[in-house]
C-alpha cells in the first residue's frame, strides 16, 4: 500500500504540472444544466453532450421546461446520444423532483442526489464538487477507469471498488481534480488503443 502511495504521489505531481487548472468540459449555466450534461455523458463522449445541449439548452430553459416537456419530443432532441430514450425519461423525471420536491434547488449530498433518475455516485461526486466545493468521493468515469488500470492504482473494473480503491491511496485534497486531470491526461495524451510512444506519464504504467 506504501508503494502505491508512493507512486500515486509522484503521478499526481506530474498531472498536477500537465494540468494546473483541471475543470470539466462540460458547458452549462446553471446547476440543473449541469446535471442535465452528467446524466447526459454516461456512454457518451463530453464533445458530443456538448453539441447537443448547445441547442438543448436554448430549447428548454427552466426546470420547469424539462418537467413539463413532451418525451418523444424530448427524445427526438437527444436522438444522437446513446441511450437517448432512457436519458429523456431520466431528464423529465428528476426536472419534476427537482422542481416539486427540492423546490428548484439540486440536492447537496450524496444520500438524495442518487436516489434522482438517471444519478449515481459519479454524477453526484461532479455535482457536489463543481456546484458546492463538496468533495464526498472521487468520480470515476471510463477515462479514471481505463487510466487507474493502466497505471496499477487498481485492479477492479467496477466504477465503485475502484473509487473506494483511488481513495485510500489518494489525498483528500486531490481527490476532485483528480478525475478532471485524468481526463484531459487521456484525451490529450493516452487516449483508448494508445501505444504509449509520446505519453508524459509512460514511465508510470
Amino acid at each position: 500500500m506504501q508503494d502505491k502511495k508512493e507512486k500515486t504521489a509522484k503521478i499526481l505531481k506530474e498531472l498536477d504540472k500537465l494540468f494546473p487548472n483541471p475543470k470539466t468540459v462540460l458547458n452549462y449555466k446553471s446547476p440543473f444544466e449541469l446535471l442535465v450534461a452528467v446524466i447526459l455523458s454516461a456512454r457518451n463522449t463530453d464533445k458530443k453532450v456538448n453539441e447537443i445541449t448547445q441547442k438543448l439548452f436554448k430549447k428548454y430553459k427552466t426546470i420547469e421546461d424539462y418537467a413539463n416537456s413532451n418525451l418523444k419530443h424530448l427524445e427526438k432532441d437527444l436522438g444522437k446520444l446513446g441511450l437517448f430514450r432512457q436519458k429523456a425519461k431520466f431528464i423529465k423525471e428528476t426536472a419534476k423532483i427537482i422542481d416539486e420536491k427540492y423546490k428548484g434547488k439540486i440536492p447537496k449530498n450524496m444520500k438524495e442526489l442518487i436516489e434522482l433518475p438517471g444519478v449515481g455516485r459519479k454524477t453526484s461526486n461532479i455535482i457536489l464538487g463543481n456546484l458546492y466545493g463538496i468533495v464526498e468521493g472521487i468520480a470515476v468515469d471510463t477515462h479514471v477507469t481505463r487510466l487507474s488500470r493502466l497505471f496499477g492504482l487498481t485492479n477492479n473494473k467496477d466504477p465503485n471498488k475502484i473509487e473506494q480503491d483511488l481513495m485510500q491511496i489518494l489525498p483528500k485534497s486531490e481527490w476532485f481534480d483528480f478525475t478532471n486531470r485524468m481526463i484531459d491526461y487521456g484525451r490529450k495524451y493516452c487516449p483508448a488503443h494508445c501505444k504509449h510512444q509520446d505519453c508524459p506519464l509512460k514511465n508510470y504504467l
